[in-house]
């Protein structure tokens, strides 16, 4: 097996790396679920390029992720492994054309390169968000030369913009869904709420209505009874607006997860196809537990997978090769609050009290892991920013040469 994290390069960084890890971050897409909405438009890419290859890649504080691609099965790549990091760098790059990938020292060694698939030619597009900022490349690959045309790359340039485009249009439907639910919750609570004055208006009707003859006002008599009639009507209505969404599980009523939202379940399955690749390159024991009581109950995306994924690349960079990393998830509900709990604990390298203290005033600086993995100086800042931006808050114990254990609680509404 080729260790694909076992050089040390110089790698570049954007000027602006802060911003546009937040940028990213806020589209908080699910890297997991984006082939379907881009498979078409990676197929034409390669198809006007006349490559076998074509990608789209997000990268993030230390991944590559490919998101779509044609003509190779790939999901990820260490972010300092990769050719696009050198299309992000800026308003400055706008393309960037390699003919012969085996003659640039800056790739010659890569494993995709000096082994299977042997890839010679690189063209790639920054994926701009605006002017300042891009989010990854969208690029096209072959095993033998290519020369592509000013017409054709302008066309290449049009297709990722596509991207973009439905990047951002990925994110919008997602929010309106989100509000839709909201607007859900807000009438099944009117609903609930309206239930008991009507109980009431009923019972009071029923007694004026029992106690009517020695009232002797057949007219306020119709009246209420009229009420009456009404009440139970719109009693009804309400039972039916409460539980039209619901779903009958083992005889007790159970809220279905709605569009923009995950489940602690959800969220265990996704991590684990992000990171067991990661863990398989050093043979890391890689387990996620989740908290039995509450796996199901719906939650939502904002941020979770950005933010626990940031916390496990950062134990799969400082633990060493065969050590662990466990995950747990919890969510806690009471009448009091609402929170999701969850601790990302490794064996790796550990700290000394002045780097936790670095990290805790959320201003730490690259290191690289345990195997040379690059160190970019931006993942637990990004992180802790995210966090503070929900309410929440993180608590970190390590001890150098004992591992790190991270804990972070949200509040949820």
């Amino acid at each position: 097996m080729i260790n694909l994290l076992e050089k040390k390069v110089t790698n570049p960084i954007p000027e602006n790396e802060m911003e546009r890890l937040l940028e990213l971050s806020n589209l908080d897409l699910d890297y997991t679920d984006l082939e379907e909405s881009l498979s078409d438009l990676t197929k034409l890419a390669a198809k006007i390029a006349g490559t076998e290859i074509s990608l789209v890649n997000l990268i993030d504080t230390y991944t590559q992720w490919t998101v779509s691609s044609f003509g190779i099965e790939i999901a990820q790549m260490p972010r300092e492994e990769s050719i696009c990091q050198y299309v992000i760098q800026g308003p400055q790059v706008n393309e960037l054309e390699i003919d012969d990938l085996a003659e640039d020292e800056r790739f010659k060694d890569k494993f995709y390169v000096a082994s299977d698939p042997n890839l010679r030619y690189y063209y790639g597009i920054p994926l701009k968000l605006n002017d300042e900022v891009s989010l990854g490349a969208l690029c096209v690959l072959d095993t033998h030369y290519k020369e592509i045309s000013p017409e054709k790359k302008e066309m290449l340039s049009i297709i990722a913009k596509e991207v973009v485009n439905r990047l951002k249009i990925y994110k919008a439907v997602e929010g309106l869904q989100n509000r839709v639910h909201e607007t859900q919750q807000v009438k099944n609570k009117v609903a609930h709420d309206i239930r008991g004055p009507i109980g009431g208006i009923i019972g009071l009707a029923e007694i004026i209505h029992a106690q009517g003859d020695d009232n002797k006002l057949e007219e306020v008599l119709e009246f209420i009874n009229l009420i009456r009639k009404s009440g139970k009507s719109l009693l009804e209505l309400a039972d039916e607006i409460l539980t039209q969404d619901y779903e009958v599980s083992k005889g007790r009523k159970k809220v279905a997860p709605a569009e923009g939202e995950f489940t602690l379940n959800t969220v265990k399955d996704k991590i684990k196809t992000m990171f067991d690749p990661q863990a398989l390159v050093k043979q890391i024991q890689f387990e996620i537990e989740v908290d039995a009581p509450n796996a199901e109950v719906p939650i939502p995306k904002n941020k979770i997978l950005q933010i626990l994924g940031n916390l496990v690349s950062n134990s799969m960079k400082f633990t060493p090769y065969g050590g662990e990393i466990q995950v747990k998830l919890d969510l806690l509900i009471n009448d009091v609050e609402r929170k999701l709990i969850f601790e990302v604990i490794d064996s790796g390298a550990g700290m000394e009290e002045d780097k936790i203290q670095e990290i805790l005033s959320g201003n730490s600086t690259s290191t690289d892991g345990s195997l040379g993995e690059k160190g970019y100086g931006f993942g637990l800042n990004l992180v802790f920013h995210l966090v503070k931006s929900l309410k929440g808050k993180v608590e970190l114990e390590s001890k150098s040469g004992f591992g790190t254990s991270f804990k972070v609680e949200i509040p949820l509404k």
